[in-house]
């Protein structure tokens, strides 16, 4: 008798299944999605606040990332000159001959 309530005590319980998601697609390939769409849409006041901050966050977003590329170009040139000791653009060395390095004057 002990052992009737000893494996009664322990049978598997059956774990609750997660809720199912309907699934969307055609033919023999469905795909599940967690975030099914809307069957209607919201109403236009819902939908504004929605764009709005949408808005702010690009915004937001777009502003971080041009900040972080100039940022990290001024870095680069910074680099560039400690690195070399000077200016690292070629365009803006100053040479003292008036002509170019590779033509040759006759005489």
């Amino acid at each position: 008798m002990a052992e009737d309530q000893h494996s009664q005590n322990h049978q598997p319980t059956n774990p609750q299944k997660p809720p199912r998601v309907p699934e969307i697609g055609g033919g023999g390939l469905k795909a599940n999605y967690p975030n099914p769409p809307d069957a209607t849409n919201p109403d236009p006041a819902t939908l504004r606040e929605q764009w709005k901050y949408a808005t702010r966050q690009y915004g937001k977003w777009y502003g971080h990332a041009w900040g972080t590329a100039i940022l990290a170009g001024i870095s680069f040139f910074a680099l560039g000159w400690v690195i070399k000791g000077g200016n690292p653009i070629p365009s803006f060395h100053q040479n003292d001959d008036a002509s170019p390095p590779d033509v040759k004057e006759k005489r």
